[in-house]
């Protein structure tokens, strides 16, 4: 089940179809994508000696050589290790050491910041382009080694925003599973249809290199190998039925350049990472058309839980459109998934409670860590953490993170629906909506906004479609708010100022 097999296939069936490019240009066919991938494969087996479920670790920029690394480690039948660039030097370096990996391929403006670091555990840091690197593809081509569907494949670690991040195992059936089910519910995709890798390929973008691979598609690099909405737009008009995987900030920032797109050619940007709020998924439909897809997952099943289409975030006339495009959709064919009480019992629909997931797409752990591995995992469901509710066409609407319940007066307040309702000011271009304690009411309800807006007319805007309960009690405007390198708003780090300014 080794999922290498599917590029190794496509060299010997379809070697003049192009693989790979990186900005205008087609790099690579398939028969030169698999041939080197053979290449670099042998190099890792028997010049770098590692054996099968060794980690590699990949610490880069997006490059046609990440995609190389990528193939080569699974065509050697070692597991991958793709960290996400931004990181702090010590932080990389716990996730070498912790992962175990003997060999790392960096960027060469990243080995400067690994190096310092580095564990003695870690055999070779190799600099992606230097000669060390390109010799790697002068060894004898070797096969695709067997691997099981329940081998490592991807060791995704976690953002760890409340701690050390968790290390969560994904195997060639969980990353088979994940392609699949892109594939059939989400973009389908056909001989030549190119993916464009904007955002990083450590995180989202990365998974979905497969499925088009899988379906001869052409995997495309920027070449700022970063995301740049005017390198963006021209590349779409280069690449007709280009379709690309973005976070809802990135959505937002392509809305807002001002630069030409040929939208014809957009097949479809699915945007995932985060809930994308109502007002902003309007004005991407409005820019862009019907070309958005959402998707709903977690590192720890990829991707892959709950999918809203493209015809029906497209659907204006369906009574329920707004309610459905504030939703993450339904489940995909391939997973169960419950909400579900304190006791782990499926609640009816219109009820607020944990999501559970489980199916071949879902981790079978952490690394090295049973006891988060157990707790995760807990009667055989992936406990997500994420609050929500199932309505009664079976659209899954994700209230918050549990831990950003807010309990006021002892009333569950949700902050996403304050925070859908502060962005309908046509001054306010983000929002977010955090507890402060209190000794009365146990938490009132903390509203950061960036724009321009006054306390006064958010206060009316609430009053006129929340509960007054629910109205935050004070607002605090900021140039923008805090947010990960994935787009992600970091609520942790919102706390921590506002207790300094309270």
């Amino acid at each position: 089940m080794n999922v290498a097999l599917w590029l190794e296939r496509a060299g010997k069936s379809h070697p003049d179809r192009p693989a790979v490019g990186f900005g205008r240009q087609v790099v690579r066919t398939y028969a030169q994508a698999a041939s080197r991938a053979a290449r670099l494969a042998g190099s890792l087996r028997n010049r770098l000696n590692l054996s099968p479920g060794d980690r590699v670790a990949i610490i880069a920029k997006n490059s046609p050589e990440y995609l190389e690394a990528l193939d080569a480690i699974w065509h050697a039948g070692l597991a991958a290790v793709p960290a996400n660039a931004k990181l702090h030097g010590l932080e990389l370096a716990y996730i070498l050491e912790h992962s175990g990996a003997r060999v790392c391929l960096a960027s060469e403006g990243l080995v400067d910041v690994v190096a310092p670091h580095a564990p003695a555990g870690l055999e070779r840091l190799i600099t992606i382009g230097s000669p060390d690197f390109d010799a790697l593809f002068t060894a004898d081509p070797v096969s695709v080694l067997p691997r099981g569907g329940d081998d490592l494949a991807w060791l995704f670690y976690t953002s760890g925003t409340t701690g050390r991040p968790k290390g969560a195992m994904l195997t060639h059936r969980n990353l088979s599973w994940c392609a699949h089910a892109y594939a059939s519910e989400v973009d389908p995709v056909s001989p030549g249809d190119p993916v464009l890798h904007a955002a990083p390929m450590s995180h989202g973008s990365g998974m979905y290199i497969l499925p088009h691979i899988a379906r001869l598609g052409v995997n495309v690099i920027p070449e700022s190998g970063a995301f740049e909405p005017a390198e963006i737009f021209d590349l779409a008009a280069y690449w007709p039925r280009i379709s690309m995987f973005a976070a809802p900030t990135m959505v937002k920032r392509l809305i807002e350049c001002t630069s030409d797109c040929r939208n014809e050619n957009i097949r479809t940007i699915i945007w995932g990472g985060a809930p994308m709020y109502i007002e902003d998924a309007i004005r991407a439909l409005d820019r862009f058309g019907p070309r958005f897809a959402q998707i709903y997952g977690q590192g720890e099943s990829p991707m892959t839980i709950t999918t809203l289409s493209k015809s029906d975030i497209a659907d204006r006339e369906h009574p329920r459109w707004r309610q459905r495009l504030g939703s993450a959709g339904r489940p995909y064919a391939c997973v169960d998934v419950m909400v579900a009480d304190d006791e782990d019992q499926a609640i009816a629909p219109g009820e607020t409670g944990e999501i559970l997931v489980r199916g071949d797409v879902v981790m079978p752990g952490y690394w090295q860590n049973a006891e988060a591995s157990s707790a995760a995992l807990k009667k055989g469901w992936l406990h997500t953490g994420d609050v929500g509710t199932f309505d009664s066409d079976g659209y899954l609407t994700l209230k918050d993170r549990s831990k950003d319940l807010i309990i006021s007066g002892g009333s569950n307040i949700y902050p996403r629906e304050i925070e859908e309702v502060l962005l309908k000011h046509p001054g306010v271009r983000e929002a977010s909506v955090i507890g402060r304690d209190d000794p009365e009411w146990g938490e009132v309800v903390v509203a950061y906004v960036a724009g321009h807006a006054t306390p006064a007319e958010l206060d009316a805007l609430c009053l006129s479609e929340i509960a007054r309960f629910k109205r935050p009690k004070h607002y605090l405007f900021v140039e923008a708010l805090p947010k990960n390198n994935y787009g992600k708003i970091l609520k942790t780090e919102l706390r921590e100022l506002d207790k300094k300014r309270s």
